[in-house]
């Protein structure tokens, strides 16, 4: 009995041209390659759904907690907010 199974996908030819110059330059098969993000993509799968609903959930209480602020005083503050931590996050030039 084989190891493996061979399936066919179609992908869109930008897709393709990039997982040919990943491939290439990490010297292994476009196979190999496709089977780890697969791989990865599955296994992480579980993850990715409880940060989705941790975020949700986290969204549903700051809507609740700002009902009567103003939608352009939680605009700036978002605003502000990423400003700052985008300056923590450089390095100075």
């Amino acid at each position: 009995m084989s190891t493996r199974k061979l399936i066919t996908i179609s992908l869109p030819p930008a897709l393709v041209n990039k997982a040919e110059v990943v491939a290439r330059e990490e010297n292994r098969t476009k196979s190999e390659l496709l089977r780890e993000a697969l791989r990865f993509y599955v296994e992480t799968r579980e993850v990715r759904k409880a940060s989705r609903e941790q975020l949700f959930s986290l969204i549903g209480q700051l809507q609740e907690r700002t009902k009567q602020v103003p939608a352009r005083e939680i605009r700036k503050t978002v605003r502000e907010a990423v400003k700052a931590g985008r300056g923590k996050t450089r390095q100075p030039s």
